[in-house]
């Protein structure tokens, strides 16, 4: 079985991520907070550690302050440990002056460092999906099978399949073909895998392990395929000895408003699928120092409440209450994402204070960092499917975004009935 030391773990720091807009306004996608308290990339760079894997690079390209401070704040080893988080972003050299142009152009462009590492196996990795894996497992399934690449698959949903890369997987377990984000019925019901009527295909995951020297040798000898997904790896399969690591788990791919509010919204629940509780594999994070919260007088059900929030006379249901928010009495929340505030505000810099204000009646909404709501604001979800940019707010698929740091007036009306 290999030495977790002849792994190195590359984790994709995404690009524009449009499709998380307006989350990704002031940030990158593995910036994104969840849960209250995390960010996105926080499940990755712990499931590495939690793993045995200490050699870990981050690719980062758009918007990257605010992931480059998480990551340098955050994951350091003292001066006995031989492990380091990296950060390799997108640079002007005398080979290459673009941008990344996708997932396996944003590793050639690294090729170098990596190969510095000397090591044997690397493993690459996204930076916005919420799951918990071990990926020793993986790597000794890997080889065992003496496999050039291996990609970690999973049951996929019939309506999903339009957003995931789709494989047949053959009896010993080797990939015989795969197809990226098939959108026909035709292309799908070619790679139904099993009888399972609600999961009948397997898609991938994204975490690719491959030999070291086999990356390379696709990456250089295919300069023009961009991306993993769509172009090596289904040109692997042509080539080399491709295996698909099964994994059931919990795993959600963060990659539209709905997934990101939907999966927010599962983890308030005493039931959840997923936890953050686990003495064997914790997910770590920036380590703030922060006060309880206080709750005083209000009702609550089904809530996610963070650190050092004020919570006076409210009222919440089935929402996500993040880091010092302030929420201010006769306040209604129901089904709602409340980021809370990067810092406590001691004095107020305007006339509405940071938080939900007095009275607010909110639901359906996604509330990002540094919010003001001011007296009387009400928010209604809207219809599935509808999507809207006004000077204030956003609408994805029916969901209601309030962007960072924006101030909403008092008396303000976001519904379908007012818009």
């Amino acid at each position: 079985m290999p030495e977790l030391d002849d792994i190195l773990a590359v984790i994709m720091g995404g690009g524009q991520g449009t499709r998380l807009y307006p989350l990704t306004k002031l940030r990158s996608k593995p910036a994104v907070p969840i849960a209250g308290k995390y960010r996105l990339i926080d499940t990755t760079l712990s499931n590495c550690i939690n793993s045995g894997i200490y050699r870990i690079a981050v690719l980062t390209q758009f918007n990257t302050v605010s992931l480059h401070k998480h990551i340098t704040r955050t994951y350091n080893f003292d001066t006995f440990h031989t492990g380091w988080v990296q950060i390799l972003a997108a640079e002007q050299t005398p080979e290459s002056a673009d941008w990344y142009q996708g997932t396996a152009d944003a590793v050639r462009k690294q090729l170098n460092e990596i190969q510095v590492t000397g090591a044997e196996h690397t493993l690459i990795l996204a930076g916005d999906h919420l799951y918990r894996m071990n990926y020793k497992e993986m790597a000794d399934y890997h080889i065992k099978n003496d496999a050039d690449v291996t990609v970690a698959v999973q049951p996929v949903l019939k309506k999903d399949a339009p957003r995931f890369g789709l494989l047949k997987r053959e009896e010993d377990g080797r990939i015989s073909d795969f197809v990226e984000k098939p959108k026909d019925a035709a292309t799908q019901n070619k790679f139904i895998s099993s009888d399972d009527e609600e999961r009948p295909f397997l898609g991938s995951m994204g975490i690719y392990l491959f030999k070291t020297q086999v990356l390379v040798d696709l990456l250089h000898n295919y300069p023009d395929y961009d991306d993993f997904g769509g172009d090596i790896i289904p040109k692997a399969i042509e080539t080399n000895n491709v295996f698909g690591f099964g994994f059931d788990g919990y795993w959600r791919d963060i990659g539209t408003i709905r997934a990101y509010y939907d999966t927010n919204l599962e983890l308030t629940r005493a039931d959840a699928e997923f936890n953050f509780y686990s003495k064997k594999s914790p997910i770590y994070t920036h380590a703030r120092y922060l006060p309880g919260s206080i709750v005083e007088d209000s009702h609550l059900k089904e809530v996610l409440l963070a650190d050092g929030c004020k919570i006076r006379q409210a009222d919440i249901t089935h929402s996500l209450v993040g880091l010092r928010s302030r929420i201010r009495a006769g306040a209604r929340i129901k089904d709602s994402i409340v980021m809370g505030a990067d810092h406590y505000v001691t004095k107020e810099a305007s006339e509405i204070p940071v938080g939900v204000g007095r009275n607010c009646d909110i639901e359906g909404v996604i509330l990002d960092k540094n919010v003001s709501l001011g007296e009387g604001v009400v928010i209604k979800p809207f219809a599935r499917g509808v999507d809207m940019d006004e000077e204030n707010f956003v609408v994805r698929d029916g969901i209601v975004i309030i962007p960072k740091n924006t101030n909403i007036p008092a008396g303000t009306r976001i519904t379908p009935e007012d818009i």
